[in-house]
């Protein structure tokens, strides 16, 4: 089996992590966001606001990690301080988006601890991240000992939704992963 490898991404992988954003809302979130909503995701447009967010430092979206398998981008995930303020928790996971023919290969944990690496080198020593109530992936976060907060409404696509909070409040336990 190919090994994945997980790197910083640069402004040159944006039309790569914008197919896999688009690819992995709609494999993933099809049933639970509104399929109109799904349809009119664009890759051009997620391109865009990637080579946005990568080519500017500035960007709270500029963190970002690149999954490679075979020379394709398969995953990413990006991280920084948390968008709202949070008392417990001083940095956040963003996203992570990996597609399903990559999944089981342990990629998406090697994104995680990147990740969470990542905020450790910011001086973060903890991290949440939101996600839909509904996602089945709500047993990865589980699995890596994500526990959960607490939850709130969020919309998309028009409809009213649920996120659930899981945080880490030990982020060093990641730096031998």
């Amino acid at each position: 089996m190919t090994q994945a490898v997980v790197r910083a991404a640069g402004i040159e992988d944006a039309e790569g992590i914008a197919t896999v954003h688009v690819a992995a809302w709609r494999e993933t979130y099809r049933g639970m966001v509104p399929n109109a909503f799904l349809e009119n995701l664009s890759v051009a447009r997620r391109a865009a606001q990637w080579m946005g967010s990568l080519s500017d430092p500035s960007s709270v979206y500029h963190r970002a990690l690149a999954a490679e398998l075979n020379g394709q981008i398969v995953g990413f995930a990006n991280y920084g301080f948390p968008q709202e303020e949070d008392e417990e928790f001083d940095g956040e996971l963003y996203a992570i988006y990996l597609l399903k023919s990559a999944q089981g290969r342990g990629i998406g944990r090697a994104l995680f601890t990147e990740a969470a690496k990542g905020l450790l080198e910011l001086g973060s020593s903890s991290m949440l991240v939101w996600v839909l109530k509904e996602n089945p992936a709500r047993g990865f976060y589980e699995h890596l000992g994500g526990v959960y907060l607490r939850e709130k409404p969020i919309e998309i696509g028009s409809v009213e939704l649920m996120e659930v909070a899981y945080g880490w409040r030990e982020l060093k336990t990641f730096r031998r992963g």
